[in-house]
């Protein structure tokens, strides 16, 4: 009824393999434990993280532990794997940064001097008042009363100004005024 214990020793080959297995990888997980969670912990400064990398690491060895538990040095395996599962979340959390943020194009300083200059000259040709209203309105973004205000003249005035900045700027540029 009650059926004798078997050792180890006693199961068929196969079960026997399998069960050996099983002990050669705990007693890796045991060994490697500690020291592969306080290396990942100081890689990653986040225990959670260290805590996933280390648990995805173990599963891979797991996963190959036929090819692994063959190897000259299995530990260095179980770093290695851990170390580049580290690796490719920094890969991939520096993808995804910079799909989020978006790298322009470089800036071309020649080019924003360039730009400059030509808005410093075409103001330039402005008279004082209509330069004033046209920064203060179309560059600053004040409302012609603000601007007015500024200025200490009345709102159509600045209006006034603005446009025939606005017209002496386009005919400096060679356009028509339609």
């Amino acid at each position: 009824m009650d059926e004798p214990l078997r050792l180890v020793s006693d199961l068929a080959p196969p079960e026997f393999e399998a069960a050996q297995r099983s002990r050669d990888f705990e007693n890796l997980v045991h060994a490697q434990h500690e020291g592969l969670y306080g290396a990942l912990c100081l890689l990653t400064r986040d225990r959670g993280e260290a805590e996933d990398l280390m648990q995805e690491a173990f599963l891979k060895v797991w996963e190959r532990w036929d090819r692994v538990q063959d190897m000259d040095d299995p530990t260095g395996y179980l770093y290695r794997t851990a170390l580049n599962l580290y690796r490719k979340r920094i890969r991939r959390a520096s993808v995804a940064i910079r799909r989020a943020i978006g790298l322009g194009a470089s800036r071309d300083s020649l080019a924003e001097a360039e730009a400059r200059d030509a808005v410093v000259r075409a103001l330039s040709a402005l008279t004082p008042r209509q330069r004033e209203s046209i920064v203060l309105v179309d560059l600053l973004g004040y409302s012609s009363t603000e601007a007015g205000k500024v200025m200490g003249i009345k709102a159509a005035t600045v209006r006034v100004l603005a446009s025939q900045g606005r017209a002496a700027l386009k005919r400096n540029a060679g356009e028509t005024d339609e």
